[in-house]
C-alpha cells in the first residue's frame, strides 16, 4: 500500500506531503483546484515519461516521492534483488525533474533506469482514469485477468514447464539444421586436419618434454665438463672437498675427546662427509648415462618442429592442438551420423509438442469455462453501477499454425503458441441496449471504462494481487442512487486492496474511511494547490458542501450526516 505522498515544486504544488491508510481514500475538491495535478505527479512514480514544464515557476526541479509498504510482497522483492536493490518492508521511490533537462529516479535511495521503475510500479498500483496507466485497456492482459479468476496457476505452471522443454529442444533442432549445410562444407577440411594432426599425435605437454630433452642433449659437451670439473672438486683431485673434510673431521674428534662438548660438531662433519660422498657418486652415475647418439637428436628436433608447426596453425599451444583434435572429432562424427542425430531430435519435439498441446488445451478448457462466469458477474456488478442492459463477453481465439515447423498438436491439428498456451482473449462491451458487443479496449468515455474496471475489480479483487488502485472521476456520468452503488462497490474493494479515488460527488464522498481535500491558496500573490486530510466534522462539511454548494444550511449538514450514516 502507498504511505505516503511528497510532492514538491510540482506545476502549482509548492510543498505537500500525504500519509494514506488502508481502506477508501476519498480525494475532493472543486474544480481546477488541483486534483488532477495530483494524479499526474502519482503517474510518475509509475515510470510515466515526464516533462520540464511540470516544474513551478522559480524552481529548479520537481520532487515526487512515494513510500510504499511491501513486506510480504515476493514480486517485488524478487525485482529488486534481480536489480541489486537491497529489500525493506517499505519501499521509497523518487523522481526527480530538473529544468536542466536530467529526470532522475531513484529506489531506496539507489540510481536506477526509467524502466525499472516501471516494471515496479506495475507491481504496485493500477492507476484508472485519463492515463495511459491502465492495465485492462490493454488487450495482452485480459488473458491474465481470466486466469487470475479461474485461479489457474497450477495448470499455467505445468504448461509453461513443456512449454520451455519444447522452446528448448526446437533451438538445439534449429541449430542442428543450421549446423548441416556448414559442416558438409567443413567435412572434408576435419578430415584432413584429424589426419594430419594424428599422424603426429602429440601427448599432453610432449614440446615441453621434447624441449627439455634437446637442451640436454645439445649442450652434452659442457655437461661433461662441468660434471667432471665437479666431481673432481669433491672427490678425486689433491685438496679435494672429500679430501678437507676428513682432515676437519680428524680434528674435530681430537677435540671432542678433550670437550664434549664438540661431539655434535663432530657428528655434523661426519654427515657432510657422508653427503660428498653420496653427490659424488650421483655425478659420477650421470656421467656413464650420458651416451649422444646423434640420430636420436635428430628425431627430437624434427618431432618438436612438427608439433610446433601444428601449435602455429591450431591455435599456438599444444593444449589448444589437443582440444581443436576432439572439438572437430565431435563434428566430424556429427557429420558422418547427421540423419540419426536429426531424426532422434524430430522424434523427440514432435513428443514434446503433443505434450504441450495437451497441457494447453487443459489451459484453454479451464479458461473458457470460467469466462461464462466472469460475464455473468460483469454484467452484474455493470447494472449497479448505472449502465442499463450491459453486455459483456469474454472472447477467445486460436490460431492454426502457419509456421510448417513451429505448432503444438491439439487433436491432430497444428496450432500457433506462446508462452501463456493457444488463447487469444479479448473483453468486448455493449453500455447501451441494442449496441452491438465492441472491444472494450475501444470504448472512448473515460466515465464508463472507470466503472467497467470497477466491475471487474469487484469480481477479482481476491485474486488481483496489486495492493493498490486509483480511480481518477470514477462517478463521470453517474448520480443518486447509482453514485450510492459505486460508492458501495469501492467500499466492497477496499476490504481487498488499498483505494484512493477521486469524486465530486456525495454519495461516493460520504463512503470515505479517509477523506482528502484538496484547494487553491493564495501565498505570496501566488496560487498555490494543497490537500489536507479532514477529521470526522471537516468530512460531514465537506460531503454537505457537496450536496449543496459553498453555502452551507443546517439541512445540508444534516443531510450529509444522514448520508454518511447511511454509507457504514
Amino acid at each position: 500500500m502507498l504511505k505516503s505522498l511528497e510532492i514538491k515544486d510540482y506545476a502549482l504544488i509548492d510543498h505537500i506531503q500525504i500519509d494514506f491508510e488502508k481502506g477508501l481514500n476519498i480525494i475532493t475538491g472543486e474544480t481546477g483546484a488541483g486534483k488532477s495535478i495530483l494524479i499526474d505527479a502519482m503517474s510518475l512514480l509509475l515510470g510515466e515519461r515526464a516533462s520540464t514544464e511540470i516544474v513551478r515557476k522559480g524552481a529548479q526541479k520537481s520532487i515526487v516521492e512515494g513510500i510504499f509498504e511491501v513486506e510480504g510482497n515476493k514480486k517485488v522483492k524478487s525485482l529488486l534483488e534481480e536489480n541489486d536493490i537491497e529489500f525493506f518492508p517499505e519501499l521509497i521511490i523518487r523522481r526527480e525533474i530538473s529544468l536542466k533537462g536530467s529526470n532522475r529516479c531513484f529506489i531506496n535511495d539507489s540510481p536506477v533506469t526509467l524502466n525499472l521503475i516501471k516494471e515496479l510500479g506495475d507491481l504496485l498500483v493500477d492507476l484508472h482514469g485519463q492515463h495511459e496507466h491502465q492495465s485492462l485497456l490493454r488487450t495482452e492482459t485480459h488473458i491474465d485477468f481470466v486466469d487470475d479468476f479461474s485461479g489457474n496457476e497450477k495448470l499455467l505452471n505445468e504448461y509453461q514447464s513443456i512449454y520451455q522443454q519444447l522452446k528448448k529442444y526446437k533451438s538445439e533442432l534449429n541449430e542442428l539444421r543450421n549446423k548441416e549445410a556448414s559442416l558438409k562444407e567443413k567435412k572434408e577440411i576435419y578430415e584432413f586436419q584429424i589426419k594430419e594432426i594424428d599422424t603426429i599425435n602429440p601427448l599432453p605437454e610432449e614440446d615441453e618434454q621434447l624441449t627439455e630433452e634437446l637442451n640436454i642433449l645439445e649442450n652434452v659437451e659442457k655437461i661433461l665438463l662441468l660434471s667432471d670439473e665437479v666431481y673432481n672438486l669433491l672427490y678425486e683431485s689433491d685438496n679435494s672437498v672429500n679430501d678437507l673434510l676428513g682432515e676437519v673431521k680428524h680434528k674435530l674428534s681430537q677435540l671432542s675427546s678433550i670437550d664434549k662438548s664438540l661431539l655434535e660438531a663432530e657428528g655434523e662433519c661426519e654427515s657432510a662427509l657422508t653427503i660428498i660422498k653420496e653427490l659424488s657418486s650421483t655425478l659420477r652415475a650421470y656421467k656413464s648415462r650420458i651416451d649422444v647418439d646423434p640420430k636420436l637428436v635428430e628425431q627430437k628436433r624434427e618431432r618438436l618442429a612438427s608439433i610446433n608447426l601444428l601449435k602455429k596453425k591450431y591455435g599456438g599451444t599444444l593444449q589448444k592442438v589437443i582440444d581443436h583434435r576432439e572439438k572437430i572429432g565431435r563434428e566430424f562424427n556429427l557429420a558422418e551420423n547427421f540423419g540419426e542425430e536429426i531424426a532422434r531430435y524430430e522424434k523427440q519435439l514432435r513428443e514434446l509438442q503433443k505434450q504441450t498441446g495437451e497441457a494447453a488445451n487443459k489451459l484453454s478448457e479451464a479458461r473458457k469455462k470460467s469466462a461464462k462466469k466472469i460475464e455473468t458477474e460483469v454484467k452484474k456488478v455493470l447494472s449497479l453501477l448505472g449502465i442499463n442492459q450491459p453486455e459483456f463477453e469474454v472472447r477467445f481465439s486460436a490460431n492454426i499454425a502457419t509456421d510448417s515447423d513451429d505448432f503444438i498438436f491439439i487433436n491432430s491439428k497444428k496450432y500457433s503458441y506462446t508462452e501463456k498456451g493457444i488463447d487469444e482473449v479479448e473483453f468486448f462491451i455493449s453500455t447501451n441496449p441494442g449496441e452491438d458487443l465492441k472491444p472494450l479496449v475501444k470504448v472512448a468515455s473515460g466515465g464508463e471504462v472507470s466503472r467497467i474496471m470497477l466491475s471487474l475489480k469487484t469480481i477479482l479483487a481476491k485474486n488481483d494481487r496489486l495492493p493498490l488502485l486509483i480511480f481518477d472521476e470514477i462517478d463521470t456520468g453517474v448520480s443518486g442512487r447509482i453514485a450510492q452503488k459505486v460508492g458501495q462497490a469501492l467500499r466492497d474493494l477496499a476490504s481487498f486492496h488499498q483505494i484512493i479515488a477521486i469524486t465530486h460527488l456525495p454519495q461516493i464522498a460520504a463512503m470515505a474511511n479517509y477523506h482528502y481535500v484538496v484547494e487553491k491558496i493564495q501565498e505570496d500573490n501566488r496560487v498555490v494547490s494543497h490537500i489536507r486530510k479532514l477529521d470526522e466534522e471537516e468530512h460531514i462539511r465537506e460531503v454537505a458542501k457537496l450536496l449543496s454548494g459553498e453555502n452551507l444550511t443546517e439541512a445540508s449538514i444534516q443531510s450529509a450526516i444522514q448520508l454518511i450514516k447511511s454509507s457504514k
